[in-house]
């Protein structure tokens, strides 16, 4: 089969590589689409520590089941589903009993632990793949599988109350459906961005306000969320809280935060929160939540042959919306 590769810190490469066989609780799916994740672009870098090398990446891979294991329960073979970032826990440690999974210290990552869907072929666990929706384009499903998620998964650590003020700081992927949920949920949204063209999509999709990255909205907010990879932006979000907000971050990498000063930006009970991969019931939750609330997402082809075109748009801020390989054929 074709697939990508990376095999040496910034290099992505093109490669051939036997089918994968399915383990005995796993599905092997014939790959239609995959989004291009800025987690992509780390594993890349090296800005991810390698768990594999080298590894095929990509997590947000929409197929077909073609194959199953021998002990594998779930979609029967002919059905689409998903293939997400969380790919194993071993259900038994704190964490996993305590509805906690995303904390699991066994936890497993496609595309990172083990082959993605940068590839013709892939396989997933039968208990972590996400059935999908028969009517909806594969490319515009992908993305919901690690941008959406993970937004939705944010949404929840910020603590947002109803009908609440959220500002989002970076407007990719993840941002532009986190933004169009809030706001069907009730939501006053801004949104900060260094991106011209973000911005204006930003205002298509109902933002209440735009503005420079580390601009102050034009309100305090009772939440936030940090989407951008820059730490430089947490105080300023923190400092656009109003009393009892709640600023959290959603990338798996961020570079260094400058020091905070405690009556600016933590005082007033103002929290500052991570976000750790995420559960399957996020997952799930996120899925019939898109369901009751069907989202526009903004996506930017490439031919599965440009993943490295892909990748360097991304890089470089090129993408408006979130860029999906599609694999015909």
């Amino acid at each position: 089969m074709r697939a990508w590769q990376v095999r040496a810190p910034g290099r992505l490469d093109p490669v051939e590589l036997p089918v994968p066989e399915p383990a005995p609780d796993e599905l092997l799916v014939r790959v239609r689409a995959c989004g291009v994740c800025r987690t992509d672009l780390h594993v890349r870098d090296g800005d991810l520590p390698p768990h594999r090398s080298p590894v095929v990446p990509g997590h947000e891979a929409v197929g077909e089941v073609v194959a199953t294991g021998a002990a594998a329960a779930g979609p029967p073979l002919g059905s689409r589903v998903g293939i997400p970032w969380l790919r194993r826990t071993c259900g038994s440690c704190r964490s996993c009993v305590r509805g906690q999974e995303n904390l699991c210290p066994s936890s497993t990552y496609t595309g990172w632990d083990a082959d993605g869907g940068y590839a013709e072929y892939a396989t997933v666990p039968a208990d972590y793949a996400y059935p999908l929706p028969a009517a909806s384009p594969d490319a515009e499903l992908a993305p919901l599988l690690c941008a959406g998620i993970i937004g939705y998964r944010a949404l929840r650590r910020a603590e947002l109350p109803p009908g609440g003020r959220l500002g989002i700081y970076g407007f990719g992927a993840s941002a532009h459906l986190t933004a169009q949920l809030a706001i069907a949920q009730g939501a006053t949204v801004h949104v900060m961005t260094r991106s011209a063209a973000a911005r204006t999509l930003a205002l298509e999709l109902g933002a209440a306000s735009v503005g420079g990255a580390a601009d102050p909205p034009p309100e305090p907010l009772d939440a936030a969320i940090l989407f951008a990879p820059a730490g430089e932006l947490v105080p300023p979000a923190l400092a656009a809280l109003d009393a009892g907000g709640t600023l959290s971050v959603a990338g798996i990498h961020l570079s260094d935060i400058p020091p905070l000063h405690y009556d600016r930006h933590l005082f007033r009970e103002r929290t500052l929160r991570s976000v750790t991969a995420n559960t399957r019931v996020d997952g799930r939750d996120f899925l019939a939540a898109v369901e009751a609330h069907p989202l526009r997402v903004s996506v930017v082809p490439y031919s599965f042959d440009r993943a490295d075109e892909a990748l360097a748009d991304l890089a470089a801020d090129r993408v408006q919306g979130v860029a999906v390989l599609e694999l015909t054929g």
